[in-house]
């Protein structure tokens, strides 16, 4: 089978970023390697420039002197070039730590206000902030930050084939969902020992609450229990929405295709699907926890032919975040979409009916349905493929039905 074509976003998957011609690093990154790394200054012609207005340069200074070094040598300049009265001024520049005058320097500007003081920062000092402040999990988290800045300003992060950022992933994305999980919706898991360890998995789950949240927060939910990333299928209207689409393509997600899925189940990862698609994210409050019809079983076939295992996932509580009681279906039409959700707040309230309830969440991993042990073939057998994906669909439906009798309340 040939290869799919992949949708090649940002770096098109070439590892990390800068990686064209240019082999110097920015100035941002230059200020982050501290006053004790190399560097190289041109020193420009101060008032006294050649009366042919060349504007000449003076060679690149190497290793450049600390604040105090400069301010002491621009001192002596001054003493010998001033007369009596520059011995003073020299020890006040070598005490205050300031800039000699130019002409007093010979033409050339040396002042450098803020390398100087750069120089002087007391990093232990600065540790010891940090670590009264936050504590010294605060304090790890700080150096974390600042190891992810260096890393995103000098390139050293790597992008798959898929456009797949894990760095950016685990910095950035996940621990901006965490705290919407742990505060606001509690989140409850369970059987997450049916994950595989290692290997590949097909994970497969319900899709409801007209914003596809579940599909972030399960991704969340994998990483944090197995430490392991889940590699998302979306529909191509994800990936045909401005910004979306690339953060997506960052986040791990790519198109929902049996090519793309093969290729992701080959390579050992974890891959998750939600064949409701737009039918189960867009149907009535009405009809919630009511499955949609599973698609074709595209998925199905595409963990036959590889041999993975298929785990049910089965969520609570995201039927409720947006309670869809009404569809726009004329201006979705229009603008392209399959439905503009109205909800109780929504567009009532204007952006603040975007923000979901704080239902309770629970999530639930069925035991695997391998399918390792069908025959050659099986997965070109359409009723074979059908009923393994009734399968999967009753084991996920009958499973919400559960949570649903063990949940004390929507929103406890």
């Amino acid at each position: 089978m040939a290869d799919a074509d992949v949708i090649p976003i940002g770096s098109g998957g070439r590892p990390g970023r800068g990686s064209g011609s240019r082999t110097t690093p920015s100035a941002a990154a230059r200020a982050l390697a501290g006053p004790n790394a190399r560097s190289k200054k041109k020193v420009r012609q101060g008032k006294n420039r050649p009366a042919d207005g060349a504007g000449e340069t003076v060679e690149p200074i190497t290793d450049l002197p600390t604040g105090a070094a400069r301010a002491g040598a621009a001192g002596a300049g001054a003493a010998s070039a001033g007369g009596p009265g520059a011995a003073g001024d020299a020890a006040d520049l070598g005490a205050g730590g300031g800039a000699a005058d130019p002409g007093a320097s010979g033409g050339a500007e040396v002042s450098e206000p803020g390398l100087a003081g750069f120089a002087g920062v007391d990093f232990a000092r600065l540790e010891r902030v940090v670590r009264e402040l936050f504590g010294e999990e605060g304090e790890q988290r700080v150096a974390q930050w600042l190891a992810f800045l260096r890393r995103r300003l000098t390139g050293e992060y790597e992008i798959d084939e898929f456009g797949y950022d894990s760095d950016l992933t685990d910095q950035v994305l996940l621990p901006l969902l965490r705290p919407l999980a742990e505060k606001w919706f509690r989140v409850e898991v369970r059987g997450v020992e049916n994950i595989p360890d290692t290997g590949s998995a097909l994970i497969v789950a319900n899709h409801s609450g007209t914003m596809p949240l579940d599909g972030l927060i399960t991704q969340l939910i994998v990483a944090d229990h197995t430490g392991r990333p889940l590699r998302t299928l979306a529909a191509d209207l994800v990936f045909k929405t401005p910004f979306v689409g690339e953060l997506s393509r960052k986040g791990g997600a790519t198109l929902a295709n049996n090519d793309d899925a093969e290729r992701l189940l080959r390579g050992g990862n974890l891959v998750g699907v939600w064949p409701e698609g737009f039918k189960g994210l867009g149907k009535p409050f009405s009809e919630r926890y009511k499955l949609q019809r599973f698609g074709r079983g595209g998925f199905v076939s595409a963990a036959m032919r590889t041999g993975v295992p298929i785990v049910p996932c089965s969520i609570v509580g995201a039927e409720e975040i947006y309670p869809l009681v009404g569809n726009l279906a004329s201006l979705a039409r229009l603008v392209g979409v399959p439905y503009i959700p109205v909800t109780p707040f929504f567009p009532l309230l204007g952006p603040l009916g975007m923000i979901p309830l704080p239902s309770k969440w629970l999530i639930e991993f069925g035991e695997p349905i391998r399918t390792d042990d069908f025959p050659q073939g099986a997965a070109d057998d359409p009723m074979l493929v059908f009923n393994v994906t009734d399968q999967v669909r009753e084991t996920i439906q009958q499973t919400l039905y559960t949570l649903l009798m063990q949940r004390r309340s929507v929103f406890f």
